[in-house]
């Protein structure tokens, strides 16, 4: 029995992918280098971009080839496809980008935020940048990608207040923030994920399938990335590691996040880590550091020994603030070496990296959107 053959609207959708999926990694290509880089014919391509321009997704720029031979038009993405918003909502303010399906930024906005701010506080402020984008944005914020410096419910994009959270922006509803502003659909993940996603794709933990990433900042936090994949467990709450009980000071079992508050290391008034003291620490040379340095290393291998016996990682990334500090890397890897099951650490590369990994799905997103826009209908 013969196989059924694809149907002209799926072959033309299909080349309407090629065309457009190369226009968002070139500025602009004529018709003969888009029939060239896909194997297509030249008028197959000719009859895509036809369709393309009629539905007002690509245009000719009016930019002509120069030299011997026939003269060819420049073709690009329309100016007015639209945007995707990134925005990163931590302790300190809101970041917000809007970027085109060529990864190009348009803009950014910041708006600080004080530690204790607040729900509505952080709420105005998103909602807030990205109106400012939205009016400079042509073609308007058609999808955003959201990180926030708090667990996030994978069900609804709302954040999920924990029990000594250092961030206080209660059940944060970003989608519903963003609806009057974006027009499609709003993603909403844990900073630490978004920055784990980063490390693996440009960063440190490229080619690596399996690994932890730690993040060790003014909060505590960790993914976990298995085969590839951030896994999110069923409320989006996996990597929550501030509670989980390791060794203490002296040698007692006591959540993570207090562990802090023994040594003196935890800012006035908040559960948030005292970073600047903590850096000053780890440069220290004097016995009492070194006994700070030796406890935080003990504390961290506890939560590492735990990660290791359940995501069976093949290394493990550290990152935040000052979670990649040599001296604490040194003293952990000392740990870790002497543990049932060792695993090379590394630091993580990239300067905000939860931003870098939004950023990344934004424009993914966006291309596969401005796609389905070419073709509705069709069934890919």
């Amino acid at each position: 029995m013969n196989a059924p053959k694809p149907s002209l609207d799926l072959l033309r959708g299909l080349t309407d992918e090629n065309v457009l999926r190369l226009l968002m990694a070139h500025d602009r290509l004529t018709r003969a280098e888009i029939a060239t880089r896909t194997g297509i014919s030249k008028p197959t391509i000719s009859e895509s971009v036809q369709r393309l321009e009629q539905a007002r997704l690509v245009v000719d720029t009016g930019e002509r080839t120069t030299g011997r031979g026939r003269v060819g038009s420049y073709y690009a993405l329309a100016p007015h496809i639209g945007t995707a918003l990134v925005a990163s909502i931590t302790p300190h303010g809101v970041i917000a980008e809007a970027v085109d399906a060529l990864g190009r930024t348009h803009g950014q906005v910041r708006i600080a935020l004080a530690a204790d701010a607040g729900q509505e506080a952080a709420a105005e402020a998103l909602a807030a940048a990205a109106a400012e984008l939205d009016d400079k944005a042509s073609g308007g914020l058609r999808l955003a990608v959201v990180s926030a410096a708090d667990p996030v419910d994978r069900a609804t994009g709302r954040l999920v207040h924990l029990p000594d959270a250092p961030f206080l922006v209660g059940a944060l509803d970003p989608p519903a923030v963003l609806a009057s502003t974006v027009t499609g659909p709003v993603l909403v993940d844990n900073d630490v994920n978004w920055a784990a996603r980063a490390e693996y794709e440009i960063g440190c933990a490229q080619g690596v399938d399996d690994f932890v990433y730690l993040h060790l900042g003014e909060g505590l936090g960790c993914a976990v990335v298995s085969d590839g994949v951030v896994r999110r467990g069923h409320r989006g709450l996996v990597g929550e590691i501030a509670h989980l009980y390791t060794a203490g000071p002296d040698g007692q079992a006591m959540a993570f996040t207090e562990v802090f508050a023994a040594l003196g290391l935890r800012r006035a008034s908040s559960t948030a880590v005292d970073v600047p003291r903590l850096l000053d620490l780890l440069e220290a040379t004097d016995a009492g550091a070194e006994r700070v340095r030796t406890a935080l290393a003990h504390a961290v291998g506890g939560v590492l020994a735990a990660a290791l016996s359940l995501a069976d990682p093949r290394t493990v990334v550290l990152g935040g603030s000052w979670g990649a500090h040599p001296r604490l890397v040194t003293a952990i890897e000392e740990h870790v070496t002497r543990s049932p099951r060792p695993v090379p650490l590394s630091a993580a590369a990239l300067p905000l990296p939860e931003l870098t990994g939004a950023r990344t799905r934004a424009v993914d997103e966006l291309g596969s959107l401005i796609v389905r826009t070419a073709h509705p209908t069709t069934q890919w």
